[in-house]
């Protein structure tokens, strides 16, 4: 599975893509009084402006090359504040289950972003590591009531299997593959590893499928 688009709410576009372009070092590509958009990798992240503040806050995760996760961590540390996993002095998540390991930080709207590096995906590279390093959005969160629930009626709709690499449960299910992944929790579940509890806001993802058809998901 691809995520191509993630369209998601702000507050302050206008912070947003200060963030994006000085601390993600990610061009602009479109913006309009009420939008801005950009290309992290293959993925456009589009944000949109609120019409009234309801801190509207997402998890997403980007794919970096599996040979370049210290040359990112890095790069990363001196643009802007790493989240620390489990102690104050680790900054690194790993994921025995599906091979791989990345670390957190926050963008201007307190999103939760991830850098990952998955280790059966080959795209290691030469090429030091910046900006244009970043492959795509190869995660996003989805907040709802029932985390099964929700992956039933996505698989039903969608035909997205669940993630091969672990098990489903109540609370938390991934659906999709090593490419992609829709991330579902319920409401009661906090973004790991911070404190910030899991709330659902309007967003719609583009992706395809195995068989390259093109989806929409929305979320109201």
């Amino acid at each position: 599975m691809k995520i191509k688009e993630l369209h998601l709410l702000s507050d302050n576009i206008i912070e947003t893509e200060l963030f994006y372009n000085n601390v993600l070092n990610v061009k602009t590509e479109e913006k309009s009084p009420n939008t801005v958009s950009f290309n992290v990798g293959s993925t456009k992240m589009i944000f949109i402006q609120t019409k009234t503040n309801i801190n509207p806050v997402y998890h997403f995760a980007f794919d970096i090359p599996n040979n370049k996760f210290e040359e990112a961590f890095e790069w990363m540390k001196a643009r802007t504040q790493l989240i620390p996993v489990i102690d104050e002095n680790n900054f690194v998540s790993k994921f025995d289950l599906w091979n791989a390991k990345s670390f957190y930080f926050y963008d201007n709207n307190l999103n939760l972003l991830e850098l990952i590096c998955r280790f059966d995906v080959n795209n290691e590279t030469k090429k030091p590591f910046d900006s244009s390093s970043i492959l795509y959005a190869s995660e996003i969160g989805i907040v709802s009531e029932s985390a099964s629930q929700t992956a039933n009626f996505l698989t039903n709709k969608y035909g997205i299997k669940e993630f091969t690499k672990q098990a489903g449960t109540d609370s938390f299910t991934a659906l999709g593959d090593d490419y992609g992944l829709l991330v579902l929790v319920n409401n009661q579940r906090n973004w790991f590893p911070t404190n910030d509890l899991a709330k659902s806001f309007p967003s719609k993802i583009v992706f395809d499928n195995e068989a390259n058809d093109n989806y929409i998901l929305e979320i109201e």
